[in-house]
């Protein structure tokens, strides 16, 4: 499948997509949303793929946001479809029934805050900072940031980034529960020393952060993959209701399991003090 905002590429069983507009601090604008659907369509759909992991291009910025000056041209009609649109992706990326990582290396603003926190997990660079600074523009977040920040972080906390439109280190992301982890990954020299640019800043050492990311991910994709996806509809469905509801689906998804075979290999391994090997059936 071709793409032109985005880079899609799978590797071990496991998909990276990578946003790929570094000249714009790789914002979202139409086309690009509607490329990222089309990954997360092509991702659902490919046996090949456990797992997900989103970043962006470079090492200045995740996604620093949307695209200001395709915003500029909206009116309320173009402008709520604009919102819709992205919703809509993110939903289904929130809803993939495989891990989604969002290795944020770099700004993660606006919209690329909100496309952080579709995904299951977050992990930052050291240098990311994140932020919802819409107000700042006369505008609210549009791709769900009043709803998914509150639910991660809390109310008070969700109110103090949305309603100051202020920016957060990844350190900060990380007391207040926005994101999971936070990796320090600089270049070193054959001594093992960090190399610094001709600023005496340290250097970003992009395929190190990423190699992190995903031997995270491979430590979640060697659990059984069916009981993974139930494990992300279970928590999704019970976020949008109250708890016995929230329970009952549990108890159905949980007795849904004991219908598969990954269930009896794990629970054989288990007492055979051995490894499992699931198959996803």
């Amino acid at each position: 499948m071709e793409f032109e905002n985005i880079t899609y590429t799978v590797e071990d069983n496991i998909a990276t997509v990578t946003i790929n507009r570094p000249r714009s601090l790789n914002s979202l604008n139409s086309e690009t949303i509607a490329e990222l659907e089309r990954a997360t369509d092509l991702i659902g759909a490919e046996d090949r793929v456990s797992g997900v992991i989103i970043t962006g291009a470079g090492d200045k910025a995740f996604v620093a946001g949307a695209d200001i000056g395709e915003l500029s041209t909206k009116n309320p009609i173009t402008g709520r479809d604009f919102s819709l649109m992205g919703q809509s992706v993110f939903n289904k990326i929130e809803n993939l029934h495989k891990p989604v990582i969002a290795a944020v290396n770099g700004f993660a603003l606006g919209g690329g805050c909100e496309l952080a926190m579709a995904c299951h997990l977050r992990v930052a660079a050291s240098h990311a900072k994140f932020g919802q600074p819409e107000v700042g523009l006369g505008i609210i977040p549009g791709y769900g940031g009043t709803q998914r920040l509150p639910r991660l972080i809390g109310k008070g906390r969700a109110f103090e980034l949305l309603l100051g439109g202020g920016i957060i280190d990844a350190a900060e992301a990380f007391r207040i529960g926005l994101v999971n982890a936070v990796v320090e990954a600089y270049k070193k020299d054959e001594s093992g020393a960090e190399i610094t640019d001709g600023k005496g800043r340290r250097v970003f050492d992009r395929d190190a952060f990423l190699a992190d990311v995903t031997n995270m991910l491979k430590g979640i994709l060697s659990k059984g993959p069916v009981a993974l996806g139930y494990v992300i509809e279970a928590v999704n469905r019970g976020m949008e209701t109250d708890l016995p509801e929230g329970l009952k689906t549990e108890a159905d998804l949980f007795g849904v399991l004991f219908s598969t075979e990954d269930v009896r290999e794990g629970l054989n391994a288990f007492l055979e003090k051995r490894e499992a090997k699931f198959t996803g059936k």
